[in-house]
Order: C-alpha cells, then sequence, then structure tokens
C-alpha cells in the first residue's frame, strides 16, 4: 500500500539532512513523500524529488531576498558565540533558554500553516524531527512519528546525566545542581508553552519536556554509545544505530593525497612495523574539519582551529560553512562552503568536530575517531560520551593549547588499536542499516 509521508524536520541541516536520508528511501519504494519544512529550504527539497509544502516560522521579512536553508539559526548562532566560552549550567540562561524562546515563537506562528497543511496533503504518517512540539501535527488524528536525532539524553531519566551538562556519567556530583538550575531557568517558559500546547487540543507535556512521544518513537545513535542501560526505554522507542543519508552527491578529492595507505586495510597492516605505522600517521593523514552549518559561522574560533592545524605533517579537508570567505585555509588544507559530508568521512582517517549528532554518528558509522570542540546544545554530550567511552577526545573548545589539539591529532592517529576497534564497529553499525529500518517502522505504522 502506497503511503503519504509529511516530514516536518526543525530548519537546521541536521535534522533536516536525517529526514531527508529516511525520507528517499521511503520514495524511492513508491509512497508520496512531501515536506512541510521551513520556507528557506525553498527549491532544494524539490530537486531531490519531494513534494514541497512549506512553513513560515516567523513573519517574512520585507524586501527580503532568498535565504539560505536554516539562515536564521545561522545568524543566531553566530551573534550568541561570545557565550559559548561559558560553562554548560551558565548556558542554560544565555544560550538554551533563548533558543528554547525562538522554538516556542516559530511553533506558534506557524500552528494555522500546518493545519492547513495537514488537511491539504492529508497524509497517512506524520514525521517530526524536531526538539518541540507542533500541537497540529498531534491533534488532526494522524499516526505520529517522532525521532530524535539529538543526543538521546533529550529522554530524560534519573539515571542519566541530565541533557546539555556534558557531564560525566560515572560522576553524579554535579548532576542534581544542573538539573535544578534547568528548573529554575526554564520552569516558567516551560509551564507557559504547556498551557499552549493545551489549548491548542494537544495533551500535556512531560514536566519540563517540550515534546510529546509518538505512536512510533525513533532516536538516531549508536548502541556502543547509547544509554538505554541506564536509561530502559518503553516499546514505542526503536534505535537507529545511525541513519546517513544517500543523496550526497559524490565527491573525488581536488587534490593528491600524500599517502597510498587504503581504509580497505582498517588502518592495521600486521606486517608493518609500529614505527612505520607511525611514520604513516605522521606523514600522510586525512583529516575531516567541520564545525557544522552553525558552528562554522564562530570565524574566529574556525580560523585558531586552523592555524593550529596547518602546523601538522596532515592534509584536511575543512567544512567552511556561511562566511567561508572570511576562512583563510593554509597549503595543507582545502576547503569549500558546502561538502558532502557523508562522502567524505570514509576518505579520511580522523574527524575533528562539533559533535552535532549527525556528524557524530557518521563518524561512528563509518568507523573514524574524534577530536570534539563543543559548542552549545547536545554537542557537550555527544563530546563527553564519546570521549568517556574512549572513541575520541574531548577539548575545552575556547582554551585548548596548540598541543593539546596536535596530541590528541598524533595519538588518535596513531593508536592501531582503537581504529582497528572503530573499524569494526562502523562495520556493524553499517550492517543494521538505521536509514531503512526507519523506513520499515514508519511504513508498518502507517499500514
Amino acid at each position: 500500500m502506497s503511503l503519504t509521508v509529511l516530514f516536518m524536520p526543525e530548519s537546521a541541516y541536521g535534522p533536516t539532512n536525517n529526514s531527508i536520508g529516511i525520507g528517499d528511501i521511503l520514495r524511492r519504494r513508491g509512497h508520496r513523500v512531501v515536506f512541510a519544512a521551513e520556507a528557506s529550504w525553498k527549491g532544494k527539497l524539490e530537486a531531490l524529488g519531494f513534494e514541497e509544502d512549506l512553513v513560515d516560522l516567523a513573519p517574512p521579512p520585507q524586501h527580503a531576498e532568498e535565504l539560505d536553508p536554516g539562515q536564521f539559526w545561522k545568524d543566531f548562532i553566530r551573534e550568541t558565540a561570545p557565550e559559548y566560552r561559558k560553562t554548560t549550567q551558565e548556558q542554560l540562561e544565555t544560550v538554551t533558554k533563548p533558543i528554547w524562546v525562538e522554538l516556542i515563537e516559530g511553533a506558534k506562528y506557524c500552528e494555522p500553516q500546518l493545519k492547513a497543511i495537514i488537511e491539504r496533503v492529508d497524509p497517512d504518517v506524520i514525521v517530526e524531527d524536531n526538539v518541540i512540539t507542533f500541537p497540529a501535527l498531534l491533534t488532526t488524528g494522524k499516526k505520529f512519528v517522532r525521532i530524535v536525532s539529538c543526543n538521546p539524553l533529550e529522554v530524560r531519566g534519573e539515571g542519566i546525566a541530565p541533557l546539555f551538562s556534558g557531564l560525566p556519567a560515572d560522576d553524579r556530583s554535579e548532576w542534581d545542581a544542573f538539573r535544578a538550575e534547568y528548573d529554575r531557568s526554564h520552569r516558567e517558559l516551560w509551564s507557559a508553552f504547556n498551557e499552549w500546547c493545551v489549548e491548542q487540543g494537544a495533551a500535556p507535556l512531560p514536566d519540563l519536556d517540550f515534546m510529546h512521544e509518538g505512536d512510533l518513537n525513533l532516536y538516531v545513535y549508536p548502541e556502543v554509545l547509547d544509554y538505554a542501560d541506564a536509561r530502559p526505554l518503553g516499546e514505542t522507542w526503536h534505535r537507529l544505530d545511525s541513519s546517513v543519508r544517500e543523496t550526497d552527491e559524490d565527491f573525488a578529492l581536488p587534490f593528491e593525497r600524500r599517502s597510498s595507505r587504503r581504509e580497505s586495510d582498517g588502518g592495521a597492516n600486521e606486517e608493518r612495523s609500529g614505527r612505520d605505522h607511525e611514520h604513516e600517521r605522521n606523514e600522510g593523514s586525512l583529516i575531516y574539519f567541520s564545525l557544522g552549518s552553525l558552528g562554522s559561522s564562530d570565524v574566529e574560533l574556525m580560523q585558531r582551529v586552523i592555524d593550529v592545524l596547518a602546523t601538522t605533517p596532515h592534509q584536511y579537508i575543512v567544512s567552511k560553512g556561511p562566511l567561508h570567505e572570511e576562512i583563510k585555509l593554509p597549503d595543507n588544507m582545502w576547503g569549500a562552503e558546502f561538502l558532502p559530508q557523508t562522502k567524505i568521512i570514509p576518505l579520511c582517517d580522523l574527524v575533528i568536530t562539533h559533535g552535532g549528532n549527525n556528524t557524530t554518528t557518521e563518524a561512528m558509522h563509518f568507523g573514524k575517531p574524534m577530536i570534539l570542540l563543543p559548542l552549545f546544545w547536545d554537542q557537550y554530550d555527544n563530546a563527553q560520551r564519546v570521549d568517556e567511552l574512549g572513541y575520541g577526545v574531548r577539548l575545552s573548545t575556547y582554551t585548548f593549547t596548540d598541543e593539546e589539539l596536535k596530541g590528541a591529532v598524533s595519538r588518535l592517529l596513531g593508536d592501531a588499536e582503537l581504529r582497528a576497534r572503530l573499524a569494526a564497529v562502523g562495520e556493524e553499525i553499517r550492517r543494521r542499516d538505521g536509514l531503512r529500518k526507519a523506513a520499515d517502522l514508519i511504513e508498518q505504522l502507517g499500514q
């Protein structure tokens, strides 16, 4: 039976790309896939074979030029960048809460638009990849799927660290203080939003959560990083170990690699000595550096990292982001504003990232170690999780020393045991094929 599936992702690249990946599988299976994405995505989803029935999350500015996808959040992040130097607990008031305020205003503004879209499209299944409830998606009697493509601490529990904290799993000494500050800074905002949701006909929200559960709930996170043992989930919840879209264009290196080492050897040829490994690692490694479509707006931070890495003997591919013209690359680097990340990571030996959920899970999907420089939101949680489980290194984003960054690069590239372990992890994640698992579950719900 052919289904009509309506996707509503959050405007930023991460959730939208995740929805594109799942939606593409459903489209290729003969289902009608419609995107109620934010208006700055106009034309970009149709080009991938989807229908568009887009929404505005705020009144369009007068005489506005065509916006880049997610432009609002790029501007927001650039303007709030000085706040990222604060602790995660301090950020609750100055970063996290303002993000919720903007999300709530968008949800309220587009509520009547969504009702009209649902009436026009008449979907069998509605899929939302976001962190906030849109009551219209829940109150029309359609089957509803929630996707969590942020760190799964979003689904809270007593046995796991609080979301947005970046606190360790094995040390609870600061958990209660963080939770108390979240309650203090967010209680009034949450109460008002919950009251509005109920007025729209939705059920009350779980305490201090901004999102309802769905008839089906999917979350994107590898089992090796997951918190399920400490916080079991109900039977409507299903883990996707990864959700790596297949819509990125092919990519060929625009320069010659110094090393002939191929990913297929797993980085561990037993016939070579450890010294040979280290020499190869020091001379021929290819490294991907991205702070995401939002984090790259902090040009000062981007340039600091680039200038340190310029002194190393490696080659780099750099995702420069929207302010690409302001970022200067040295001779051992090549970059562009937009890059097909899912085609580049497999070519590389190491990923340096902000810790966004997409990049984190994609690096694990392809079995690559990470250096993580978190900025805001759940990036701290991903960075902490990867570090505490030994799959990478979390650094202090604004206070790392040159030697700390270069030392982390050398250490991860030189760790043959870690590379072999990650190669096996990546193989298992790819075997589980989260993209098609998601499509299967959505189809089953819609039948």
